[in-house]
């Protein structure tokens, strides 16, 4: 299997395990909601910018790929 292949197929599938953890695990809900996030809501206008909850999932991902290419 070429390399992109099963790289595509990796992302597709903790895409799905990532879709499930939030469906069944609603205890996740803290996750949107950290110090750090910007919500401003008025009348007519929602803006949402998770900039905690970015980097937490950015150093997240980081640590993962770094685990994956150490173990390969």
């Amino acid at each position: 299997m070429p390399p992109l292949a099963r790289f595509l197929l990796l992302v597709g599938v903790l895409l799905i395990a990532a879709g499930l953890c939030v469906w069944l695990l609603p205890g996740l809900g803290w996750l949107g909601r950290l110090p750090g996030d910007l919500r401003i809501e008025r009348p007519g206008l929602r803006v949402y910018v998770p900039i905690t909850t970015s980097i937490l999932l950015s150093v997240a991902l980081s640590l993962l790929a770094w685990l994956f290419t150490r173990l390969r």
